[in-house]
């Protein structure tokens, strides 16, 4: 468990009530109804709980925080970035608009350019996955670790699409790839969930192409502290804007990674 004496123990507080306050408007909306709209075109849905829940996040946390930058999808950027809040206010929104319950919220801290801490909500579940760098990974006070898996073959893997898959086909090549070697693959459709459940051992590997740093930093660092490994395409190390991003147990990594180029 990270101690209270920790330097980031107070972020890492606000940051789970700001998870369980988002929580609480998805949930509202959810009963009561909600208006919709789209942005990059007719699949890219926005909703009033992602921009409310993003401006209770915002509130709060620069409140606890007033010398930190913001940056979330719904509002852009925000301050410095010396210190500065990342989050994604509502992680599958599409899901969420259709009640499909699979759709969370992702915070995460980053100090001179680290991820320090992350924190993922899985909003329809109630559960709060968190870490700190350094101090490990966990769900609700329990250690989280990645899979021993050592095979790609029957390995559980997840990735996710572009909202306009005809004007941005590139994943349906490592999509078609994976599938030809008979490998398991799912497409939740919320990438901060699907990196928490390799961190927590759900899924053995994730990939995905042309992610934003709100959907990825935290479940970034949750998969490392839980023992993982987050690389770029080429097997280099992941760094946020990257194109991008493949995250693993570590043991599968390589084997997935040269399925997706087509080296196997």
């Amino acid at each position: 468990m990270i101690g209270r004496k920790h330097p980031f123990f107070s972020h890492l507080e606000a940051m789970l009530e700001a998870a369980h306050l988002a929580r609480g408007i998805h949930a509202y909306y959810l009963e009561r109804g909600f208006a919709q709209g789209t942005k990059s075109g007719p699949t890219d849905l926005v909703t009033q709980a992602d921009r409310e829940a993003e401006e209770a996040i915002k509130d709060l946390l620069l409140s606890r925080f007033p010398e930190a930058g913001f940056l979330g999808e719904e509002g852009g950027s925000a301050g410095g970035k010396a210190l500065r809040f990342i989050v994604d206010p509502l992680d599958g929104t599409v899901n969420y608009a259709h009640g499909f319950p699979f759709y969370g919220v992702s915070l995460a801290l980053e100090v001179e350019g680290a991820v320090q801490v992350g924190v993922v909500m899985d909003t329809a579940r109630g559960e709060a996955f968190y870490a700190v760098r350094g101090e490990g990974a966990y769900l609700g006070g329990r250690p989280l670790r990645v899979t021993e898996r050592g095979e790609l073959l029957g390995s559980l893997l997840a990735t996710g699409f572009p909202y306009d898959v005809a004007k941005d086909p590139e994943n349906l090549t490592y999509f078609s790839r994976a599938l030809r070697k008979g490998l398991l693959v799912r497409r939740p459709g919320a990438a901060a969930l699907d990196l928490a459940y390799v961190a927590a051992g759900r899924l053995d590997g994730f990939w995905e192409v042309k992610l934003n740093p709100w959907d990825v930093a935290a479940g970034w660092l949750l998969v490392e502290e839980a023992g993982g490994k987050v690389t770029d395409l080429e097997g280099q190390p992941y760094r946020l804007g990257h194109r991008y991003i493949v995250a693993s147990n570590g043991r599968i990594h390589e084997a997935l990674r040269r399925t997706l180029l087509g080296q196997d």
